[in-house]
């Protein structure tokens, strides 16, 4: 049975890093003694090392134990001895890419299908969609395919922010990404604000946190669902 939370982000304005996920991580882990943590997005290009040595100090704090996908030469390995994965943020390209070189897929894969518990912040839940195709990150490298993980059947843009009004700026808005998105690609687009997550239970894909979500499917007007709603709701 899947458990996850799929955070829009790690952390919020005027707090501590994944501190306001703090009770959620809690229960999610609840019976796990072995975490995982995959570092690849290892945002500003933090070594391995430094980007999984915080996810340690930070669990800590709540009598979790965290090791490294890197602690030993492999990886597969680590996967099938976890007993919980966090997946952290950064950039999704790298990410994808570096899962794939590893061969990680399917092995993550079984893992959650099987009952593991998942937590994925920013590039770490976007990879949980169909495919990285929505992320606002740089192409910093090139995977061989934009297919991910495909744990919950639709595509999420992280970070999802709203035309400001009265904004001078010239660029394109997250909406105009995502209909462009839809020029070329069928899947459901789900934008999650900051402070929003998804908590995945089975079958059932709850909003939860403070704000609405966006949600752009294709041909169809954009959409506002509140918290508590089940996104399962959206595939049928």
């Amino acid at each position: 049975m899947k458990k996850m939370i799929l955070a829009s982000t790690s952390t919020i304005y005027g707090s501590e890093y994944l501190e306001y996920l703090f009770p959620v991580i809690k229960n999610l882990f609840s019976n796990s003694k072995n975490i995982l943590f995959i570092p690849y997005a290892r945002p500003n290009g933090i070594p391995y090392k430094s980007y999984t040595n915080i996810v340690k100090d930070t669990f800590e704090q709540l009598n979790l134990s965290v090791f490294g996908i890197d602690d030993s030469n492999n990886p597969i390995e680590n996967i099938n001895r976890c007993d919980g994965i966090f997946i952290g943020g950064g950039n999704s390209f790298l990410l994808l890419d570096s899962i794939q070189r590893y061969n990680l897929i399917k092995p993550i894969i079984k893992k959650v299908n099987s009952g593991t518990p998942l937590l994925g912040t920013s590039a770490g839940t976007n990879i949980c969609g169909i495919s990285i195709g929505t992320t606002n990150d740089m192409p910093i490298v090139h995977p061989s395919s934009l297919k991910s993980l495909n744990l919950i059947p639709f595509n999420i843009n992280p970070h999802y922010i709203d035309l400001i009004k009265g904004s001078k700026h010239m660029g394109e808005s997250r909406e105009i990404r995502i209909k462009e998105f839809h020029k070329f690609n069928n899947q459901i687009v789900i934008g999650l604000r900051e402070r929003s997550y998804l908590q995945v239970q089975e079958n059932n894909i709850i909003l939860k946190g403070p704000n609405t979500a966006r949600i752009f499917k294709k041909d169809y007007t954009p959409h506002e669902i509140e918290p508590e709603f089940n996104l399962n709701k959206l595939l049928y």
